[in-house]
């Protein structure tokens, strides 16, 4: 596969992702600020690899939209997301 679409694939698979992502603790729990970071170093991430893509630096693309959604796949494997059980999109432990 060509890197340019291997991005783009890895792309639209983590804004999927992170459209379908509920935050699972109550507002008034601890965990939900540790689930709103999660959340926002996911789409931190994701944002730096569509940057690097549109510059044209396909390998930093890659690494950082793989680190986006490995903080998605961690915070729904941990139960700070509800994701609706969907085993395509995350790693879930069961």
């Amino acid at each position: 596969m060509v890197l340019g679409t291997l991005v783009e694939k890895d792309i639209s698979l983590t804004e999927r992702a992170i459209a379908k992502i509920r935050l699972a603790p109550p507002v008034k729990s601890h965990l939900r600020k540790v689930a709103e970071d999660f959340l926002a170093m996911g789409k931190a991430y994701c944002d730096d690899a569509k940057h690097f893509r549109d510059k044209g630096e396909l390998e930093k693309a890659l690494a950082n939209i793989n680190y986006a959604h490995g903080w998605l796949d961690a915070g729904a494997r941990l139960g700070l997301f509800d994701v609706g059980g969907d085993d395509r999109l995350f790693t879930l432990a069961e």
